[in-house]
């Protein structure tokens, strides 16, 4: 069998994977935070997390994911200034924190069913683990990794050595990326927010809806400690696999480590995986915060593309490559499934049980262990298709395939879509080019014998004033 390998941003290089406990996974990707609905950028995270999560699958492991659900403490600066942004989306909405967090929280669940990403085995609210986070920064003050400032708990990044192990990059550097938002009373820049104390505590200030009782008072946690608490609290001994954007690791992935470690003197996750960006096109980050802020919503379904051709799209490039956005690439990649949905489409035609080709399953097994290389993968998927395997072997084959590339074959989604002449297989391409002759003669008998044919190869037919055009019929 084939070994599973992994880019690890902790070592930065592939790693084989090990798993703590043989034949089983623990898994833990940082969720959305529920203030607003997620954008495609977002999504593409996600895309990477649910091959990782198919990958480890197809290699017969069992994956316990933990993912977590972001409704308290993670503020509009993410170096612990600026506004909550669940009190921010409440405010914009005219609702309270709660109903925010509930209502994108569903909102995100129907993007990740758009997108056939499998929901995680565990959701996780940060506020139903306060407990566990007070816990948490109570063990850090008694080690003494903590100080008390006007405004809150932070930790104390000078006294972690390797506080840069996972970024990489020397602490000037990290130093001088925290000082984008000052804190005159922290001892370093790089030192964050465990516990946040209620603005109601200063006087003329509101309260907030989001806020507990703590040995410090009332308050709310910090964004980080969260993701800490959580993790130990559902994977406890099975912290193997730890995933993100990249835009985590200098800040978010790196505060986590610290403070995991430094509270449980252990190791915090073996493996740490890392997304790229999506951008438009011209290299510019997609968030929130700019104006190309685009939804599964507005990009997607309000101009009639499928979503599924975005996951099409995420295949075709490496999870740590950045990938660009226009309505033509996507456009363009729904073309390319529809393509490849009606080549597989006209393999059920054919009778008979299929079995799946060993040969192109160890090559389709070689790619995607190869740091989940999805485009190597999908080129294996093309070889089957052009391959002397018999039909029903092919489709045994890609369908056996799609557990990993989750493109939804057995049951394809794409309702009528006009197919150009070129991706129809071979002998349907060769029925519509006598058609067209056929009805210019008008030898109209010929001519319906003809689609009759085609029809009973799974397409529809319709004569229009440009020709014959086809379409799948999959309704």
């Amino acid at each position: 069998m084939s070994p599973l390998f992994l880019y690890n941003t902790l070592s930065r290089k592939k790693e084989e994977f090990k798993p703590i406990k043989p034949g089983a996974v623990g898994l833990y990707t940082c969720g959305p935070t529920v203030y607003n609905f997620a954008h495609i950028g977002n999504l593409r995270t996600y895309l990477f997390e649910d091959f990782l999560v198919r990958v480890l699958e197809y290699n017969g492991y069992s994956v316990n994911h933990v993912m977590n659900i972001t409704d308290v403490g993670h503020l509009t600066g993410d170096m612990d200034m600026g506004e909550d942004k669940m009190e921010k989306g409440a405010a914009r909405e005219g609702k309270n924190a709660w109903e925010i967090a509930d209502f994108y929280w569903q909102a995100f669940r129907r993007d990740l069913s758009s997108l056939n990403i499998k929901e995680p085995t565990i959701w996780c609210k940060a506020t139903d683990s306060i407990p566990e986070q007070i816990a948490m920064i109570k063990a850090l003050a008694g080690k003494g990794y903590t100080y008390q400032t006007s405004d809150g708990i932070y930790f104390d990044t000078a006294k972690i050595k390797d506080y840069n192990k996972l970024s990489h990059l020397p602490l000037d550097e990290l130093r001088e990326g925290a000082r984008v938002e000052i804190n005159a009373e922290k001892k370093n820049p790089t030192d964050f927010a465990l516990w946040k104390f209620s603005p109601a505590l200063k006087s003329g200030e509101a309260k907030r809806q989001m806020e507990w009782e703590s040995p410090w008072g009332i308050g709310f946690p910090g964004w980080h400690i969260e993701c800490s608490a959580m993790s130990i609290q559902f994977l406890g001994e099975q912290l193997d696999i730890h995933c993100g954007g990249i835009d985590h690791i200098n800040i978010h992935h790196t505060n986590e480590i610290a403070q995991s470690e430094a509270a449980t003197e252990k190791k915090f996750f073996n493996y740490w995986l890392h997304g790229a960006f999506l951008n438009i096109r011209g290299g510019k980050k997609m968030a929130k915060s700019e104006e190309n802020f685009l939804t599964l919503e507005n990009a997607f379904t309000r101009k009639g593309i499928d979503p599924l051709a975005y996951r099409f799209a995420a295949l075709q490039v490496h999870y740590r490559k950045p990938m660009e956005y226009s309505e033509a690439s996507l456009r363009q990649a729904e073309e390319g499934l529809i393509s490849l949905g009606s080549r597989v489409f006209y393999l059920k035609g054919f009778k008979g049980e299929g079995r799946i080709s060993k040969e192109y399953q160890l090559k389709f097994l070689e790619a995607i262990n190869d740091d989940l290389n999805m485009p190597r993968a999908l080129s294996v998927v093309f070889s089957v298709l052009d391959s002397e395997l018999s039909e029903v072997d092919q489709l045994a084959t890609i369908l056996d395939f799609d557990k990993v590339l989750g493109l939804n074959f057995n049951n394809f989604p794409l309702t009528k879509k006009n197919i150009s002449i070129e991706d129809l297989p071979e002998a349907v391409r060769k029925l519509v080019e006598q058609r067209d002759p056929a009805k210019r003669n008008k030898d109209y008998e010929k001519a319906d014998a003809i689609r009759k044919k085609i029809e009973a190869e799974g397409y529809i037919v319709e004569d229009t004033k440009d020709g014959t055009k086809i379409y799948l019929n999959i309704a």
